[in-house]
This record gives C-alpha cells, sequence and structure tokens, in this order.
C-alpha cells in the first residue's frame, strides 16, 4: 500500500504532470465539474464494498455514490488490492480511495484524508468452539490478518502470537480460520461481524477498542478534496448519511461521527501511529 514506481519523462508530458497523475492520469480529469470520479477500492471487503463484477455495492460504495450525486458528477470503481492501493493512487490510477482504509499518522505522511465518516475498532474473531476468548489467549498462537491493513499491525505488535499470517483478501484469512491454519484472526469489528452471517462456524470474541476512523483517502494537493468533504459534511447534515447507515448496519450512526467535520492531521491527538 505505500510503494513508488519509477516514471519515464515523456515529450508531451510536462515534468508536474508526471508526478500529479502521469500522462493522460485519472487525476487530470479530477479537476472538471463534470468528468467521473474514478475510485480505487479493495474488493471484496464486506459490508463496506463487495460483488463480483460492477456495479459494486455496500456501505463505502452508497456514500460515495451519494457525494458524487450532490457534486453532479457519478462514481467509478477499480478493484485495486489494498496492499498497493496508495502506490496506485500517487500513479493517478485513480482519482481517491474508498476501501475502509484506517486514518492513521503515517498514511497521512503520503496522502490526504477526508472528515472521518466511520468509527471504527479492531476485533478478535475464532472458530466456534476454540479456547482462545481474548487477545490474552493468542499467545503462541497463529493469528490471521490481511496483509497492510491496522489488524496486522495491532496482531504484531500487540499480541505475543507465534506467528502472523497475512492474506491479500480478508475473506482468505477467514477461509484459513475455518480450515484451521490459523488458530485467529484480528481485523475490524465491523466487517468481522458481518462476515459471520456467511461463515457461521466462526464467531467475534473480543472487540478491541482502538478509536480508529474510516476516511476517504486523496493524493496530496487533490482539487477533488475539498469539494468532497463539503459533500459528505452535507450528507451528515440533511441525513442521507443516517439513512446509507441503518440501511447497512441496521441502526442510527453514532452522534460523534455525525458531528467530526474536521479534516484529519498528523498532530491531531488520538490518530494512531500506524
Amino acid at each position: 500500500m505505500r510503494r513508488t514506481r519509477l516514471w519515464i519523462v515523456a515529450a508531451a508530458c510536462g515534468l508536474v504532470a508526471l508526478l500529479a497523475a502521469g500522462c493522460g492520469g485519472s487525476n487530470s480529469t479530477s479537476t472538471s465539474s463534470s468528468s467521473p470520479i474514478t475510485v480505487g477500492s479493495d474488493i471484496p471487503y464486506p459490508p463496506f464494498e463487495f460483488g463480483s463484477t460492477p456495479p459494486y455495492k455496500g456501505f463505502d460504495i452508497d456514500l460515495v455514490n451519494a457525494v458524487a450525486k450532490k457534486l453532479g458528477r457519478t462514481a467509478t470503481y477499480q478493484n485495486t488490492s489494498f496492499d498497493t492501493i496508495f502506490r496506485d493512487l500517487a500513479q493517478g490510477k485513480f482519482d481517491m480511495v474508498a476501501s475502509s482504509t484506517t486514518i492513521t499518522k503515517e498514511r497521512l505522511g503520503e496522502v490526504d484524508f477526508s472528515e472521518p465518516y466511520f468509527d471504527a475498532d479492531q476485533s478478535l474473531m475464532v472458530k466456534k468452539g476454540s479456547s482462545i476468548k481474548t487477545v490474552a489467549d493468542v499467545s503462541g498462537a497463529t493469528v490471521g490478518a490481511q496483509t497492510g491493513t491496522t489488524g496486522a499491525k495491532y496482531a504484531q505488535d500487540k499480541t505475543n502470537a507465534s506467528s502472523v499470517r497475512t492474506y491479500s483478501k480478508i475473506d482468505d484469512a477467514f477461509n484459513a480460520l475455518e480450515a484451521g491454519q490459523v488458530d485467529a484472526v484480528i481485523n475490524d469489528f465491523p466487517v468481522s461481524a458481518y462476515a459471520t452471517k456467511s461463515h457461521t462456524d466462526l464467531e467475534v470474541v473480543q472487540t478491541l477498542p482502538t478509536g480508529e476512523k474510516y476516511g476517504f483517502a486523496f493524493p496530496k494537493g487533490s482539487p477533488l478534496e475539498s469539494d468532497f468533504n463539503t459533500a459528505l459534511t452535507g450528507l451528515k447534515q440533511d441525513g442521507t448519511y443516517t439513512k446509507i447507515f441503518k440501511k447497512w448496519f441496521g441502526q442510527d450512526p453514532p452522534a460523534s461521527i455525525l458531528k467530526d467535520n474536521a479534516i484529519p492531521k498528523a498532530s491531531d491527538p488520538g490518530i494512531p501511529a500506524s
């Protein structure tokens, strides 16, 4: 997720254009008030983004589509591995990222984030009947997580697991847990809780409060970011956000997220380091 790629000097493109988006890159269209907003997203990650082919569905998808509509635009989605999604954003493959992305100080050094749009803690998932009930019980166990996520970081830094196995897709981690290849999975709580509907032999046994918040990511200096944030704030105020939240989670959103319209900065207290 944090990579760079060599660029080639082309006579038709100036150096500044290459660094910003590349010749003909998607960011070059982001200043147009009518052009589509291209969105990178790691799919599937239900209930936030999922589906085998477009049109995709999920909480993130509905919310970005609503923002795009408010801006008089449309959104198109590119399915991209989460492990490389920020690199692809920097290369101009899309205008923004909507992929259940936790706002962290480290990531704020690479991209800009929208105002927070979701409160997200981590969670511990096990196979039903497991003796593991809390994070303390994973000492000496093998823990699964998705590559490049804060769940993987939590497993590596805050548990005594004997090993942490990472997977490009979170569903692969869930499948590994069902197959007995890992003893537990650490992952975002809402996603793991939703997964128990299809992985009925798995259960979430502990919520791990982390104070994490999701944000939509943009390249540094993106001309789209300000308009997007203004529209997102408007959706929180006019009831659209609440309607979308209730559709996917069956309850009203926390009042704190409706009021949190501040653009995050690395110096803000409470933002996870990485």
